[in-house]
């Protein structure tokens, strides 16, 4: 007597195929929650740059900056001091 096999080929296949579809399904769903995460995390990081502005100065520049205004308000409040003088001076011997 022959005896028939517990799993036939077909079967082997099939459940074979069931399982390789599973795993896809699976690697799919794994994709798709990465993808949220992903874009979870750059939109919190487009909202950081959206705070912090990009640093568009520099110290060397800024110095430049304050270096120019100070020798301008210098040459202006001397040339307030010499207008000074001369009113004075024709105040107090005109």
């Amino acid at each position: 007597m022959r005896q028939s096999p517990l799993v036939t080929r077909s079967e082997l296949r099939k459940r074979k195929e069931e399982q390789e579809r599973l795993a896809e399904e699976q690697r799919k769903a794994a994709e798709r929650a990465y993808e949220k995460r992903e874009k979870e995390i750059s939109t919190v990081y487009r909202k950081e740059l959206k705070k912090n502005k990009p640093v568009t100065k520099s110290r060397s520049s800024e110095r430049v900056k304050q270096k120019e205004r100070s020798s301008f308000l210098n040459k202006a409040i001397i040339f307030v001091l010499l207008l000074l003088i001369v009113v004075m001076l024709a105040v107090f011997f005109i």
